[in-house]
Protein backbone atom coordinates (compact mmCIF):
# COMPACT_ATOMS: atom_id res chain seq x y z
CA UNK A 1 0.00 0.00 0.00
CA UNK A 2 2.89 2.28 0.85
CA UNK A 3 4.40 1.50 -2.86
CA UNK A 4 1.27 2.24 -4.12
CA UNK A 5 0.63 5.61 -2.39
CA UNK A 6 3.59 7.04 -3.61
CA UNK A 7 3.07 5.31 -7.19
CA UNK A 8 -0.34 6.50 -7.13
CA UNK A 9 0.36 9.97 -6.25
CA UNK A 10 3.07 10.40 -8.93
CA UNK A 11 1.37 8.79 -11.96
CA UNK A 12 -1.96 10.83 -11.82
CA UNK A 13 -2.77 13.24 -13.89
CA UNK A 14 0.69 14.19 -14.73
CA UNK A 15 1.69 12.02 -17.59
CA UNK A 16 -1.67 11.79 -19.14
CA UNK A 17 -2.05 15.66 -19.67
CA UNK A 18 1.85 16.41 -20.05
CA UNK A 19 2.04 15.49 -23.59
CA UNK A 20 -0.10 19.15 -24.07
CA UNK A 21 1.55 21.27 -22.04
CA UNK A 22 4.86 19.96 -23.23
CA UNK A 23 3.87 20.14 -26.90
CA UNK A 24 4.95 23.96 -27.52
CA UNK A 25 8.41 23.08 -26.76
CA UNK A 26 8.82 20.24 -29.42
CA UNK A 27 11.52 17.37 -28.42
CA UNK A 28 13.72 19.34 -26.38
CA UNK A 29 11.24 18.59 -23.87
CA UNK A 30 12.62 14.90 -23.63
CA UNK A 31 15.63 16.45 -22.15
CA UNK A 32 13.57 17.92 -19.50
CA UNK A 33 12.17 14.66 -18.67
CA UNK A 34 15.57 13.55 -18.50
CA UNK A 35 16.71 16.20 -16.62
CA UNK A 36 13.86 15.92 -13.70
CA UNK A 37 13.74 12.61 -13.57
CA UNK A 38 17.59 12.86 -12.99
CA UNK A 39 16.63 15.44 -9.86
CA UNK A 40 13.80 13.39 -8.76
CA UNK A 41 15.59 10.07 -8.37
CA UNK A 42 18.25 12.03 -5.98
CA UNK A 43 14.90 13.54 -4.08
CA UNK A 44 13.86 9.90 -3.54
CA UNK A 45 16.91 8.92 -2.26
CA UNK A 46 17.19 11.93 0.10
CA UNK A 47 13.60 10.97 1.32
CA UNK A 48 14.47 7.08 1.56
CA UNK A 49 17.27 8.50 4.24
CA UNK A 50 15.33 11.09 6.16
CA UNK A 51 12.32 8.22 6.26
CA UNK A 52 14.94 6.10 7.77
CA UNK A 53 16.46 8.01 10.21
CA UNK A 54 13.33 9.99 11.18
CA UNK A 55 10.20 7.88 10.39
CA UNK A 56 8.06 10.98 11.77
CA UNK A 57 4.37 12.17 11.03
CA UNK A 58 4.47 14.36 8.30
CA UNK A 59 7.42 13.94 6.22
CA UNK A 60 8.89 16.75 4.48
CA UNK A 61 7.17 19.06 7.44
CA UNK A 62 8.82 16.48 10.12
CA UNK A 63 12.29 16.99 8.87
CA UNK A 64 12.42 20.32 8.38
CA UNK A 65 11.40 20.39 12.30
CA UNK A 66 14.13 18.57 13.14
CA UNK A 67 16.64 20.62 11.09
CA UNK A 68 15.62 24.11 11.39
CA UNK A 69 13.27 24.19 14.31
CA UNK A 70 9.44 25.40 14.72
CA UNK A 71 9.59 28.51 12.06
CA UNK A 72 11.47 26.20 9.11
CA UNK A 73 8.88 23.46 9.75
CA UNK A 74 6.11 26.15 9.57
CA UNK A 75 6.87 27.36 6.12
CA UNK A 76 7.32 23.55 5.27
CA UNK A 77 4.14 22.87 6.33
CA UNK A 78 2.06 25.98 4.87
CA UNK A 79 4.31 25.60 1.71
CA UNK A 80 2.96 21.78 1.39
CA UNK A 81 -0.40 22.16 2.44
CA UNK A 82 -0.65 25.04 -0.58
CA UNK A 83 0.88 22.61 -3.14
CA UNK A 84 -1.59 19.88 -1.60
CA UNK A 85 -4.71 22.04 -1.80
CA UNK A 86 -3.68 22.85 -5.21
CA UNK A 87 -2.88 18.93 -6.32
CA UNK A 88 -6.26 18.49 -5.75
CA UNK A 89 -7.77 21.41 -7.25
CA UNK A 90 -5.66 20.20 -10.78
CA UNK A 91 -6.22 16.40 -10.55
CA UNK A 92 -9.87 17.09 -10.32
CA UNK A 93 -9.69 19.11 -13.24
CA UNK A 94 -7.44 16.44 -15.43
CA UNK A 95 -9.94 13.92 -14.28
CA UNK A 96 -13.07 15.89 -15.92
CA UNK A 97 -10.71 16.86 -19.02
CA UNK A 98 -10.23 13.13 -19.60
CA UNK A 99 -13.72 12.58 -19.03
CA UNK A 100 -14.76 14.84 -22.01
CA UNK A 101 -14.02 11.78 -24.38
CA UNK A 102 -17.74 10.07 -22.76
CA UNK A 103 -19.37 13.47 -22.27
CA UNK A 104 -18.02 16.67 -23.97
CA UNK A 105 -20.21 19.12 -22.84
CA UNK A 106 -17.47 18.93 -20.02
CA UNK A 107 -14.96 20.25 -22.22
CA UNK A 108 -17.53 23.71 -23.94
CA UNK A 109 -19.11 24.00 -20.20
CA UNK A 110 -16.95 25.59 -17.15
CA UNK A 111 -20.16 25.47 -14.95
CA UNK A 112 -20.68 21.64 -15.62
CA UNK A 113 -17.20 20.98 -15.57
CA UNK A 114 -16.38 22.99 -12.57
CA UNK A 115 -19.35 21.29 -10.86
CA UNK A 116 -18.12 17.71 -11.74
CA UNK A 117 -14.70 18.35 -10.56
CA UNK A 118 -16.17 19.52 -6.83
CA UNK A 119 -18.02 16.35 -6.86
CA UNK A 120 -14.97 14.09 -7.73
CA UNK A 121 -13.42 15.77 -5.09
CA UNK A 122 -15.73 15.84 -2.13
CA UNK A 123 -16.79 11.56 -2.81
CA UNK A 124 -12.88 10.53 -2.50
CA UNK A 125 -13.08 13.08 0.87
CA UNK A 126 -15.53 10.84 2.47
CA UNK A 127 -13.44 7.66 1.66
CA UNK A 128 -10.60 8.81 3.75
CA UNK A 129 -12.87 10.38 6.37
CA UNK A 130 -13.87 6.78 6.56
CA UNK A 131 -10.19 5.50 7.47
CA UNK A 132 -6.47 5.33 6.34
CA UNK A 133 -6.89 1.87 5.36
CA UNK A 134 -9.85 2.35 3.05
CA UNK A 135 -8.27 5.10 1.29
CA UNK A 136 -5.23 3.04 1.08
CA UNK A 137 -7.32 -0.09 -0.17
CA UNK A 138 -9.02 2.27 -3.15
CA UNK A 139 -5.30 3.30 -3.80
CA UNK A 140 -3.76 0.02 -4.63
CA UNK A 141 -6.86 -1.08 -7.04
CA UNK A 142 -6.69 2.83 -8.93
CA UNK A 143 -2.46 2.13 -9.20
CA UNK A 144 -3.19 -1.12 -11.15
CA UNK A 145 -5.45 -0.19 -13.26
CA UNK A 146 -3.61 3.35 -14.45
CA UNK A 147 -0.79 1.24 -15.49
CA UNK A 148 -2.18 -0.97 -18.19
CA UNK A 149 -3.08 1.87 -20.30
CA UNK A 150 -0.02 3.64 -19.97
CA UNK A 151 1.99 0.70 -20.33
CA UNK A 152 0.01 -0.16 -23.55
CA UNK A 153 0.47 3.64 -25.33
CA UNK A 154 4.55 3.35 -24.02
CA UNK A 155 5.11 -0.23 -25.39
CA UNK A 156 2.82 -0.74 -28.82
CA UNK A 157 2.74 2.74 -29.71
CA UNK A 158 6.60 3.05 -31.03
CA UNK A 159 4.65 1.10 -33.70
CA UNK A 160 2.89 4.23 -35.42
CA UNK A 161 5.72 6.35 -34.26
CA UNK A 162 6.61 9.29 -36.56
CA UNK A 163 10.11 10.99 -36.00
CA UNK A 164 9.72 14.05 -37.83
CA UNK A 165 7.06 15.59 -35.30
CA UNK A 166 10.27 16.00 -33.28
CA UNK A 167 11.61 18.33 -35.85
CA UNK A 168 12.19 21.35 -35.11
CA UNK A 169 13.71 20.44 -31.93
CA UNK A 170 13.22 23.41 -29.81
CA UNK A 171 9.91 25.17 -31.55
CA UNK A 172 9.20 26.95 -28.75
CA UNK A 173 11.13 30.27 -29.75
CA UNK A 174 13.26 30.36 -26.69
CA UNK A 175 16.86 29.56 -25.69
CA UNK A 176 17.50 25.61 -25.27
CA UNK A 177 18.57 26.49 -21.75
CA UNK A 178 14.99 28.09 -21.12
CA UNK A 179 13.20 26.00 -23.12
CA UNK A 180 14.91 22.92 -20.67
CA UNK A 181 14.26 25.06 -17.80
CA UNK A 182 10.47 25.51 -18.52
CA UNK A 183 10.08 21.94 -19.47
CA UNK A 184 11.84 20.59 -16.20
CA UNK A 185 9.43 22.71 -13.88
CA UNK A 186 6.59 21.33 -16.19
CA UNK A 187 7.55 17.67 -15.55
CA UNK A 188 8.32 18.07 -12.43
CA UNK A 189 4.79 18.19 -11.39
CA UNK A 190 4.57 14.61 -12.65
CA UNK A 191 7.54 13.44 -9.77
CA UNK A 192 5.66 15.41 -6.83
CA UNK A 193 4.39 12.99 -4.92
CA UNK A 194 7.94 11.14 -4.56
CA UNK A 195 7.78 12.05 -0.65
CA UNK A 196 4.00 10.71 -0.06
CA UNK A 197 5.24 7.40 1.58
CA UNK A 198 6.76 9.44 4.12
CA UNK A 199 4.10 11.64 5.34
CA UNK A 200 1.54 9.17 7.19
CA UNK A 201 4.30 7.58 8.59
CA UNK A 202 2.48 6.72 12.03
CA UNK A 203 0.07 4.16 9.56
CA UNK A 204 2.67 2.93 7.93
CA UNK A 205 4.09 -0.69 9.69
CA UNK A 206 7.73 -0.95 9.87
CA UNK A 207 8.15 2.55 8.97
CA UNK A 208 11.69 2.87 8.83
CA UNK A 209 12.31 0.17 6.44
CA UNK A 210 9.08 0.34 4.34
CA UNK A 211 9.05 4.35 3.49
CA UNK A 212 12.65 4.52 2.06
CA UNK A 213 11.93 1.06 0.05
CA UNK A 214 8.56 2.37 -1.01
CA UNK A 215 9.85 5.70 -2.28
CA UNK A 216 12.89 4.61 -4.28
CA UNK A 217 10.96 1.77 -6.04
CA UNK A 218 7.91 3.75 -6.74
CA UNK A 219 10.27 6.78 -7.91
CA UNK A 220 12.30 4.25 -10.62
CA UNK A 221 8.54 2.72 -11.47
CA UNK A 222 7.23 5.72 -12.77
CA UNK A 223 10.20 7.48 -14.25
CA UNK A 224 10.12 4.45 -16.72
CA UNK A 225 6.02 4.52 -17.32
CA UNK A 226 6.77 8.73 -18.07
CA UNK A 227 9.51 9.09 -20.66
CA UNK A 228 8.63 5.56 -22.21
CA UNK A 229 4.76 7.15 -22.75
CA UNK A 230 5.10 10.65 -23.48
CA UNK A 231 7.41 9.62 -26.32
CA UNK A 232 5.27 7.54 -27.69
CA UNK A 233 2.34 10.13 -27.78
CA UNK A 234 4.38 13.01 -29.14
CA UNK A 235 5.70 10.55 -31.99
CA UNK A 236 2.31 9.87 -32.47
CA UNK A 237 0.34 12.78 -32.80
CA UNK A 238 1.32 15.90 -34.86
CA UNK A 239 2.87 18.61 -32.34
CA UNK A 240 0.27 21.44 -33.17
CA UNK A 241 -2.50 18.92 -32.59
CA UNK A 242 -1.00 17.76 -29.40
CA UNK A 243 -1.27 21.40 -28.40
CA UNK A 244 -5.06 21.75 -28.11
CA UNK A 245 -5.71 18.01 -27.17
CA UNK A 246 -7.69 17.45 -23.81
CA UNK A 247 -6.97 13.82 -23.72
CA UNK A 248 -3.37 12.84 -25.48
CA UNK A 249 -3.51 9.83 -24.36
CA UNK A 250 -6.66 8.62 -25.65
CA UNK A 251 -6.06 10.56 -29.03
CA UNK A 252 -3.09 8.40 -29.32
CA UNK A 253 -4.95 5.63 -28.78
CA UNK A 254 -7.25 6.06 -31.30
CA UNK A 255 -4.75 6.81 -33.92
CA UNK A 256 -3.38 2.90 -32.47
CA UNK A 257 -6.80 1.52 -32.30
CA UNK A 258 -9.56 3.10 -33.02
CA UNK A 259 -12.88 4.89 -30.63
CA UNK A 260 -12.75 1.69 -28.75
CA UNK A 261 -8.92 2.04 -27.96
CA UNK A 262 -9.60 6.04 -27.23
CA UNK A 263 -12.40 5.18 -24.77
CA UNK A 264 -10.53 2.26 -22.88
CA UNK A 265 -7.05 4.56 -22.33
CA UNK A 266 -9.69 7.91 -20.95
CA UNK A 267 -11.37 5.09 -18.45
CA UNK A 268 -7.73 4.70 -17.37
CA UNK A 269 -7.22 7.96 -17.30
CA UNK A 270 -10.06 9.04 -15.36
CA UNK A 271 -9.47 6.24 -12.80
CA UNK A 272 -5.70 7.13 -12.90
CA UNK A 273 -6.79 10.84 -11.98
CA UNK A 274 -9.14 9.52 -9.41
CA UNK A 275 -6.88 7.53 -7.72
CA UNK A 276 -4.07 9.92 -7.14
CA UNK A 277 -6.52 12.30 -6.17
CA UNK A 278 -7.89 9.89 -3.71
CA UNK A 279 -3.73 9.55 -2.09
CA UNK A 280 -3.60 13.47 -2.05
CA UNK A 281 -6.51 14.05 -0.50
CA UNK A 282 -5.35 11.48 2.40
CA UNK A 283 -2.09 13.67 2.56
CA UNK A 284 -4.66 16.70 3.17
CA UNK A 285 -5.70 14.95 6.50
CA UNK A 286 -2.30 13.86 7.37
CA UNK A 287 -0.01 16.97 6.72
CA UNK A 288 -2.14 19.75 8.84
CA UNK A 289 -2.54 17.01 11.29
CA UNK A 290 1.16 16.52 12.05
CA UNK A 291 1.37 20.73 12.44
CA UNK A 292 -1.06 21.19 14.86
CA UNK A 293 0.65 18.10 16.95
CA UNK A 294 3.26 20.56 17.07
CA UNK A 295 1.00 23.78 17.70
CA UNK A 296 1.63 25.51 14.51
CA UNK A 297 -2.01 24.78 13.35
CA UNK A 298 -5.11 24.86 15.23
CA UNK A 299 -5.40 22.02 17.19
CA UNK A 300 -8.61 20.79 15.61
CA UNK A 301 -6.76 19.88 12.89
CA UNK A 302 -5.27 17.16 14.57
CA UNK A 303 -8.35 15.89 15.88
CA UNK A 304 -9.29 12.08 14.53
CA UNK A 305 -12.58 10.45 14.10
CA UNK A 306 -13.59 6.87 15.39
CA UNK A 307 -12.29 5.48 12.48
CA UNK A 308 -8.79 6.76 13.70
CA UNK A 309 -9.09 9.73 10.69
CA UNK A 310 -8.42 13.32 10.51
CA UNK A 311 -11.56 14.26 9.87
CA UNK A 312 -11.69 17.76 10.41
CA UNK A 313 -8.75 18.94 8.59
CA UNK A 314 -10.30 16.35 5.41
CA UNK A 315 -12.79 18.90 4.96
CA UNK A 316 -11.00 22.26 5.82
CA UNK A 317 -8.87 21.02 3.03
CA UNK A 318 -11.26 20.18 0.90
CA UNK A 319 -13.17 23.45 1.01
CA UNK A 320 -10.00 25.54 0.43
CA UNK A 321 -9.48 23.11 -2.96
CA UNK A 322 -13.13 23.87 -3.94
CA UNK A 323 -12.31 27.72 -3.54
CA UNK A 324 -8.95 26.99 -6.09
CA UNK A 325 -11.06 25.18 -8.73
CA UNK A 326 -13.89 28.04 -8.69
CA UNK A 327 -11.39 30.27 -8.91
CA UNK A 328 -9.40 28.58 -12.32
CA UNK A 329 -12.89 27.23 -14.24
CA UNK A 330 -12.71 30.79 -16.37
CA UNK A 331 -10.06 29.45 -17.80
CA UNK A 332 -10.15 26.30 -20.53
CA UNK A 333 -9.28 22.65 -19.04
CA UNK A 334 -5.44 23.04 -20.20
CA UNK A 335 -4.80 26.79 -18.85
CA UNK A 336 -6.73 25.79 -15.56
CA UNK A 337 -4.28 22.57 -15.05
CA UNK A 338 -1.34 24.07 -16.39
CA UNK A 339 -1.72 27.01 -14.26
CA UNK A 340 -2.27 25.16 -11.38
CA UNK A 341 0.30 22.09 -11.41
CA UNK A 342 2.86 25.25 -12.01
CA UNK A 343 1.62 26.63 -8.45
CA UNK A 344 1.76 22.98 -7.38
CA UNK A 345 5.11 22.15 -8.16
CA UNK A 346 6.21 25.96 -7.06
CA UNK A 347 4.60 25.43 -3.44
CA UNK A 348 6.45 21.48 -3.45
CA UNK A 349 9.73 22.76 -3.93
CA UNK A 350 10.24 24.40 -0.82
CA UNK A 351 9.50 21.32 1.40
CA UNK A 352 12.22 19.87 -1.11
CA UNK A 353 14.25 22.68 -0.60
CA UNK A 354 14.56 22.25 3.33
CA UNK A 355 14.23 18.28 3.27
CA UNK A 356 17.36 18.12 0.99
CA UNK A 357 19.58 20.45 3.42
CA UNK A 358 17.87 18.32 6.73
CA UNK A 359 19.63 15.28 4.52
CA UNK A 360 23.05 17.55 4.39
CA UNK A 361 23.02 17.92 8.04
CA UNK A 362 21.99 14.57 9.10
CA UNK A 363 24.84 12.87 6.64
CA UNK A 364 27.51 15.77 8.49
CA UNK A 365 25.97 14.25 11.54
CA UNK A 366 26.71 10.52 10.93
CA UNK A 367 30.09 11.11 8.54
CA UNK A 368 32.08 10.04 11.04
CA UNK A 369 30.37 7.18 12.20
CA UNK A 370 29.41 5.73 9.02
CA UNK A 371 32.67 6.59 6.87
CA UNK A 372 33.80 9.64 4.55
CA UNK A 373 33.00 7.59 1.69
CA UNK A 374 29.60 6.72 2.54
CA UNK A 375 29.03 10.36 3.13
CA UNK A 376 30.31 11.87 0.61
CA UNK A 377 28.10 10.07 -1.37
CA UNK A 378 24.86 11.02 0.36
CA UNK A 379 26.09 14.71 0.44
CA UNK A 380 26.19 14.81 -3.10
CA UNK A 381 23.24 13.09 -3.81
CA UNK A 382 22.07 15.82 -1.42
CA UNK A 383 23.37 18.82 -2.96
CA UNK A 384 21.90 17.90 -6.65
CA UNK A 385 18.23 17.21 -5.14
CA UNK A 386 18.90 21.24 -3.58
CA UNK A 387 20.44 22.43 -7.18
CA UNK A 388 17.61 20.69 -9.07
CA UNK A 389 15.12 22.07 -6.61
CA UNK A 390 16.31 25.80 -7.06
CA UNK A 391 16.49 25.37 -10.98
CA UNK A 392 13.21 24.24 -11.10
CA UNK A 393 12.13 27.19 -8.96
CA UNK A 394 13.57 29.26 -11.43
CA UNK A 395 11.80 27.09 -14.22
CA UNK A 396 8.19 28.27 -12.82
CA UNK A 397 7.69 31.37 -14.72
CA UNK A 398 6.95 34.79 -12.91
CA UNK A 399 3.04 34.56 -12.36
CA UNK A 400 3.75 30.80 -10.36
CA UNK A 401 6.56 32.15 -8.73
CA UNK A 402 4.15 35.87 -7.67
CA UNK A 403 1.43 33.73 -6.19
CA UNK A 404 3.16 31.33 -4.83
CA UNK A 405 5.00 33.83 -2.79
CA UNK A 406 2.21 35.68 -2.09
CA UNK A 407 0.72 32.65 -0.30
CA UNK A 408 3.73 31.76 0.79
CA UNK A 409 3.46 35.67 2.42
CA UNK A 410 -0.01 35.38 3.54
CA UNK A 411 1.20 32.15 5.98
CA UNK A 412 2.73 34.36 8.02
CA UNK A 413 0.21 36.22 10.58
CA UNK A 414 -0.30 32.84 11.09
CA UNK A 415 2.41 31.83 12.63
CA UNK A 416 2.42 34.89 14.42
CA UNK A 417 -1.07 34.09 16.10
CA UNK A 418 -0.05 29.93 16.72
CA UNK A 419 3.13 31.13 18.28
CA UNK A 420 1.32 33.94 20.43
CA UNK A 421 -1.96 31.27 21.78
CA UNK A 422 -1.86 27.72 20.63
CA UNK A 423 -0.11 24.78 23.03
CA UNK A 424 0.87 21.49 21.26
CA UNK A 425 -1.44 18.87 21.16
Amino acid sequence: MCTALVVGNMIGSGVFLLPASLAPFGGVSIIGWLVSASGAICLALVFARLGTVLPLIGGPYAYAKAGFGDFGAFWVAWSYWIAILASNAALAVAGVSYATVFWPALGTTPALAGGAAVGVLWTLTLVSVAGVREAGRVQLVATILKLLPLLAIGTLGFLAFHPEHFHPFNPSGTSPLRAVSATVTLALWAFTGLESGTVPAEDVRDAARTIPRATVLGTLLATAVYILGTVAVMGIIPREALASSTAPFADAARVLWGPWGRGLVAIGAVVSCLGALNGWVLLSGQLPRAAALDGLLPAGLARLNGRGSPAVGLVVSSAFATVIISMNYTKGLVAAFTFLILLATLTTLLPYVFSSMTAVLVALRDGRREGQAKAAGRLAVAAVAFLYSLWAIGGAGENAIYWGFLLLMAGLPVYIVMRRFAEPA
